[in-house]
C-alpha cells in the first residue's frame, strides 16, 4: 500500500479535523506543512492538488482528495472508521447538522484568507481581526451550544466521536486562541474535557503539530 500523505498547515481547523479522523481510523500518514503565513497554499505547486489554494489535501489510494468532510467521510467509507455517523438517517442527519453548523458556517467566515480581507478594507489592522473572530466564533458556538442541549450524553450525539466531535474541537480550539468567552457553553466545555482525554483527538492539536 503506498504512503499516506497529508499536506496540512498546524493550526488550519480543516486540517486539524482530518488528523483527527486519521488517527481514530488508525491510519498512519506523513505531515508535508503547507505553511499558510508564507502563503504556499497558493502556490503553482500546491495549486495543482488543491485549486482553491486550500489545506488539507490527502494523498491516499492513489488519489488525491481535499474537503476536510469529503476526506473524512471518505475514509469511513474505505478505512471503516467508527460510528462517525449514526447508521439511523435520522440521527445521521443530526449529527450532520452539527457538522455542517460548525463546518460551513463558522469556520468559512473565519477562514485566514476572509479575515485578511475584513482587516484590509476596514483598515484596522488586528483590531477588526479579532472583533470579527469574537463575533462570529462566539454566536456560532452559542448555537452550536442550544443544538446540543437536545441530547445530553457524554459527547456530541454518543458515548463515541462522531462527525460532529471531530469538527467541535478545532472550532473550541480556536475559540480559546482568539480569548471568546467560553464560559456559558457547559455543553461544549464538558465535551471537548472528554476528547480531549481520547489519544487520536490529543494527537492532532496544533501544539502536538506546531514546527
Amino acid at each position: 500500500m503506498s504512503e499516506v500523505i497529508l499536506y496540512d498547515y498546524w493550526r488550519s481547523s480543516a486540517s486539524y479535523r482530518v488528523r483527527i479522523a486519521l488517527n481514530l481510523a488508525g491510519i498512519a500518514y506523513r505531515s508535508v506543512p503547507v505553511d499558510i503565513l508564507k502563503r504556499e497554499h497558493k502556490s503553482p505547486e500546491h495549486l495543482k492538488r488543491n485549486p482553491q489554494g486550500l489545506v488539507p489535501a490527502l494523498e491516499i489510494d492513489g488519489d488525491l482528495f481535499t474537503q476536510s468532510l469529503a476526506i473524512i467521510e471518505y475514509l469511513a467509507e474505505t478505512r471503516g472508521l467508527p460510528n462517525i455517523l449514526p447508521m439511523a438517517p435520522m440521527e445521521r442527519a443530526k449529527v450532520r447538522a452539527l457538522a455542517y453548523a460548525i463546518a460551513m458556517d463558522i469556520h468559512p467566515i473565519c477562514n485566514s484568507g476572509v479575515v485578511a480581507h475584513v482587516m484590509e478594507i476596514t483598515g484596522k489592522g488586528e483590531e477588526a481581526r479579532t472583533g470579527w473572530m469574537k463575533k462570529f466564533i462566539g454566536e456560532g458556538l452559542a448555537a452550536v451550544e442550544t443544538m446540543l442541549q437536545e441530547n445530553q450524553g457524554p459527547l456530541c450525539f454518543s458515548s463515541s466521536p462522531t462527525l460532529a466531535d471531530i469538527c467541535l474541537v478545532p472550532q473550541v480550539y480556536n475559540a480559546r486562541r482568539w480569548g471568546i468567552n467560553m464560559m456559558h457553553f457547559s455543553r461544549i466545555n464538558g465535551i471537548c474535557e472528554e476528547l480531549e482525554k481520547i489519544e487520536a483527538f490529543a494527537k492532532a492539536s496544533p501544539e502536538r503539530m506546531k514546527p
